[in-house]
Parts: C-alpha cells; structure tokens; sequence
C-alpha cells in the first residue's frame, strides 16, 4: 500500500475523552457530531482534491471518529504506522485545541523529523502561540490554503526557503517568522469539491472508518457545499463575520463560489449519493443575479437530491417561487437567534428582518413544496434574560399554532467558547460579555473541567454562567413538551428526552456543587469517558435535525461507472504520455 505524502488528522476536542470525566453538555446537540466534535472541516477535501489534482498524495484519517467508535483504537500505534512527507492538523474550532495539541505530541513523539503543521480559523488567530509549541513546526495561516500548503510541501524536499511561502508562521533556530497573508483568493472556484476522491481514498488505502466525516454519516449521508469564504454580515459571536474575518485571515470582501462552480459541485455529490446537500452561505448575500443565476442552472440540472438553503435575511418575494419551480426537493434553514427584534438587532445589526417578514417567508414556503423548515435559536446572547430565553419559547409555540408538521424549532446554548476575532472576543464589554479565557492555554485548560458550566469562557451582562444552564434545560423541557403537543415527535421520543434532560441537569448541579471542581468515585465512575449519556440529545433528539433516509443512500452503479472511467482516462493519458516520449 503506497504511502501518502501528506495525512491529515482531525483530532478529538479532548485527546483522552474516553478515560476523561467530564459533562460536555449540550453544546452540539444543533449539529451533525457529538461533544468529541468528530466531523472533520470542509477544508479537508479542498486540500484534499487540489494537492490530488497536482500528484500530491492525501490521506485523511479521522481521529476522532475512530477514537469514538473503537474504544481500543490505538492513535500512537496507527500513526506509528503512517510515514508521509508531514502531518497537516486542523484547529479550525476552538473546541479542538486540547486535542489538536496533544496529537501533535503524539505525531513528534512517533517521528521526530515529520514536521507538523497546523491549519483552521483558531490556528490563524493564535499561530504566534501555536508555533512557539515544540510539537508544531508550521502554521498556516488562512481560510484558503490550499497554494501555500503545496509550496510548503515542495520546499520540504528542496532548498526549505519558508521564507517564500505566503501565509506561513515558521520558526528557526528559536525565532518565530511570519510571512505575509499574501494569499487570499478573491473567490472560491480555485478548487472543486470532488466527493469521488474520497471513495478512491478509501480503497486506495483501504480505510473507510477513518474518512468518515461523523458518526452516523453512513445511515445520514448529509454533505455540504460552501459558496462563500467569509461573510457579508456582523453576527458579534460569529468567528466568519465580516470583522472576524478581517481579524482573522485579512479578508476583506467575501470570495464567493460561481453559480455555475457550485452547481457543477452539487452534481457531483448527486452523482454518487442520495442523500440530502446543504448550501451553506445565503445565496443571496452576493445579490438577486448570483442567486438568479444559481436556481437557474439548478433548473437545468434537475437534481432530485434534498436541498437545504441558509437563509441569512428575507430574499425577495419572488425567490422562493422560483426556487420551488426549479427544486424538486427543498428545504429552509432560518437562524433568527431570538425572537426579540431589539436582541436580534444587537446580535447583527445588518440583519433588519422583523418577526412578521420571517412568519410571511414561512407561510410562503409551506404553501410550496417545502419539505422542511428548522428555526433555530440561541441562548447566552447579549441582553438576553432568562424571561427572554422562555419568551422565545412562548414564540416557538406561536409558530407550531399556525404552521404544520414540517415546521420545527430548536434552541441550544451558544458554546462552548466565543469565537477567537468575533467582535463579542475583541471587546466583550462594549459588545455585553464577559471573557474568562483569552489565550490558547488558557481554552486547552478550560476543555478539562468536569462540566459545560465551568468549561464556557463567557458570560453576558445579563445572564450568569449559572443562569444560562439552567435556562437552557428549562427551554429544553419546555420546547420538548411543545412537540409532544403539536405532533413534531412522538410519545417515546419526548419521554427519552424529557429522560435525558432530568439527569443530566440533576448531574450538572452535583459537579456544580463540588469543591474546586472535584470528583466523588461515584459520579467519576459515572462520567468517565461518557459521551452520549448526559450530552447527545439533550435539548432536541438529534434525529430531528436528520432529513428522510432512502433504501440506498448510494449509487453504487454510478460510483462504479466513474472510477473505471477514470481508471481509463488515466491509463490513456500515461500511455500518450509514454508515445509521446
């Protein structure tokens, strides 16, 4: 078996959750993965596909997931095993920063001379503290990689002139260099999002279970397409606003995806699965044409897969029965925080849609052929009350009134840490937060507190640590019965919550009521590498935010049809290539 050039580890948020006993809590009970934060970023396949696409081979091996599923899976002695060119890390999310270090440990502890480098929004933030860590040779700094990760590769087995690669933090001889962010591509259709690949990396290296993106994927093959790097908007707690992203990765102008680069990507997902694709960014947010142009060409291309759009702010009257003509099978996505105006306001100011426009833009898309429309909600906002938290609830009744089964809401606490370069991290107290980490060290040490209560590095000006717990199981309990009530879910699965949500708010006091944070044996015992118990579907079951399964989820034929293709073309180009020579 041909070893890669590069291997690519997405770590755990905690190295050693399975011999850790710590109460996550429902910080990701709102998204595919568990509180280990096993789905590895997109930026993963872009780099996978384009270092490919130049003769730069990639293996991608999820940590995380096998750590999860093997309770025996063995991370020295897997990697041990591997002998690429480097190791390449993400800490794109904050969450990973006990894990992301600790294999980097590991990485060094296994090969001395394999340098390690680290990528993602977090790495980009504190990389003049990430490199001063002995187990970290590089960092590269960026939302878009890909070219200077390449350099570097090149120069590693050349003359090693770092100092020519754009957006690399490099240390020599015990001094930090940073090279300029020089590359910043000024839209996204650099690199495709070839799924393909993937399949041709499991069986090149014989290793499914370690490109599997979260647990659970398999049954619920959701994949994803971004159409833009960065932001148009000011979201003060987002870490891709526009702000954070100036701060962050020196992007000014969002770069967006061409219509006709998105949809060529969304055919090649449906070429090989059936399961639903998320457009993640508003197509809207780069104007009526962009989002014209994108419904026109998905008119063309008649793919019968799910489609799940983002909406930011209300589009025109005119979208959604456009969208409808040219989709067979859509779905929503609204993320009004709360469904206070004035807080909503203070959360983006360039968001100015009022409560009616949204119930209008619902209306509109339950009398088409929308599948599904999910409204999400968030607790620990700035100006946000416990009553505010339970008034929201009160809205999400209001909504189930007058809507039908295809309308659901869900609420989670926003967590566990403020994004690094969000407005609400530069200057929490003009933005209404409180910040109790700032450094990486300090967010590696918070990770290994005993529970969600002690781990958040926030609070706002008007809700304590303390009351944002306990609103939030309340809001849970309150919502759960809500869908009990208007038939969103049934008997067994609003009492499996109703289970889910007692316990693990009985545990939370008794860790809260501690001394300095310390453990009796028994409730060690209770937690010691627990993760679904206490911390999975807590607030919401996550098989709510799952869309309708098929029989096949795959294509198979058509997956086997375009690997021999390509194995053809390949063998045709190698034999020109030895004509020709």
């Amino acid at each position: 078996m041909r070893q890669a050039d590069l291997v690519l580890l997405h770590p755990p948020s905690v190295y050693d959750f399975r011999r850790q006993a710590i109460l996550y809590g429902p910080v990701s009970d709102l998204i595919p993965s568990s509180p280990v934060f096993e789905m590895y970023p997109l930026g993963f396949l872009t780099i996978t596909n384009y270092l490919e696409a130049r003769g730069i081979k990639v293996r991608i091996a999820n940590l995380a997931l096998r750590m999860m599923n093997d309770r025996c899976f063995d991370v020295p002695s897997f990697i041990s095993r591997l002998k690429p060119r480097a190791f390449g890390i993400d800490l794109h999310w904050l969450p990973h920063t006990h894990g992301a270090l600790e294999v980097a440990k590991i990485v060094k502890r296994c090969h001395p001379g394999i340098p390690v480098i680290m990528g993602g929004l977090s790495a980009s933030y504190f990389h003049d503290e990430l490199i001063r860590d002995p187990h970290v040779d590089f960092v590269l700094r960026g939302d878009a990689v890909e070219e200077p990760l390449e350099q570097l590769l090149q120069q590693l087995g050349k003359e090693r002139d770092f100092g020519v690669i754009p957006n690399l933090t490099w240390k020599e001889d015990g001094k930090v260099h940073a090279n300029p962010m020089s590359c910043i591509p000024s839209d996204v259709d650099y690199v495709d999002l070839n799924p393909l690949q993937m399949v041709r990396m499991v069986l090149r290296y014989r290793d499914l279970q370690s490109v599997l993106p979260f647990n659970g994927w398999w049954q619920n093959p959701i994949t994803a397409v971004f159409n833009v790097k960065g932001c148009l908007h000011q979201c003060q707690t987002c870490g891709s606003s526009a702000a954070a992203s100036q701060c962050t990765v020196s992007r000014y102008q969002p770069a967006f995806r061409s219509p006709k680069n998105m949809v060529n990507n969304i055919q090649a997902i449906a070429r090989i699965s059936r399961g639903p694709i998320f457009v993640v960014g508003d197509i809207n947010q780069a104007g009526a044409d962009y989002a014209a142009e994108t419904i026109a060409l998905l008119h063309e291309a008649r793919i019968t897969n799910e489609i799940v759009f983002e909406m930011f702010s209300m589009p025109s009257q005119d979208f959604l029965p456009a969208l409808d003509a040219a989709v067979k099978n859509w779905s929503l996505e609204l993320s009004p925080e709360s469904h206070d105006e004035i807080i909503r306001s203070r959360q983006d100011g360039t968001v100015n849609f009022s409560n009616a426009k949204m119930e209008a833009l619902i209306h509109q898309a339950l009398a088409l052929r929308c599948h599904r429309v999910d409204v999400f909600f968030m607790i620990g906002l700035a100006g946000q009350t416990t009553a505010s938290v339970y008034q929201t609830i009160d809205y999400c009744k209001r909504l189930f009134d007058v809507t039908d089964k295809r309308l659901s809401c869900f609420i989670s606490p926003m967590g566990p840490f403020l994004d690094p370069g969000s407005h609400a991290f530069e200057n929490p107290e003009a933005s209404g937060y409180r910040v109790f980490a700032r450094t990486l060290e300090e967010h590696r040490q918070r990770l290994l507190r005993p529970s969600w209560r002690q781990i958040l590095n926030y609070e706002t000006d008007s809700m304590t640590r303390d009351e944002l717990v306990e609103a939030t199981y309340a809001a849970a309990e309150r919502l759960n019965e809500l869908k009990l009530q208007f038939d969103r879910i049934d008997t067994k699965r609003y009492q499996a919550i109703a289970r889910r949500i007692v316990r693990a708010r009985e545990l939370e006091n008794r860790l809260n009521a501690s001394e300095q944070g310390q453990l009796d044996p028994d409730t060690f015992a209770l937690l010691q590498g627990e993760i679904n118990e206490f911390s999975v579907s807590t607030v919401c079951d996550k098989q709510e935010l799952f869309w309708r399964r098929h029989v096949m989820n795959f294509r198979w034929g058509s997956i086997a049809r375009q690997l021999l293709f390509t194995k053809k073309v390949q063998a045709a180009e190698r034999g020109a290539l030895v004509e020709y020579s």
